[in-house]
């Protein structure tokens, strides 16, 4: 009888790594930093816009408060 070989684990390497391997090999570091930059660039747009957002409902918020608070414009003074 004969002992069964050794096993040996190697680790499949995930989709992700497998696309980042070919895109190293298929792309120059150029090209690479491109992408990078522009992956950067949408993030940061994404950023200002949730800021743009926040800013305005602020500002919808605060223009309320100031409706609310100011004295109607069919009042008349009294005195």
């Amino acid at each position: 009888m004969q002992a069964a070989p050794p096993v040996r684990a190697t680790a499949i390497p995930s989709f992700t790594d497998a696309l980042r391997a070919v895109e190293s090999l298929l792309m120059s570091s150029g090209q690479r930093t491109a992408r990078r930059n522009a992956w950067t660039s949408v993030l940061e747009d994404r950023r200002r816009a949730k800021d743009r957002v926040e800013a305005q409902r602020v500002l919808e918020q605060t223009a309320t408060a100031m409706r609310l608070r100011a004295p109607a414009a069919t009042e008349s003074p009294r005195g």
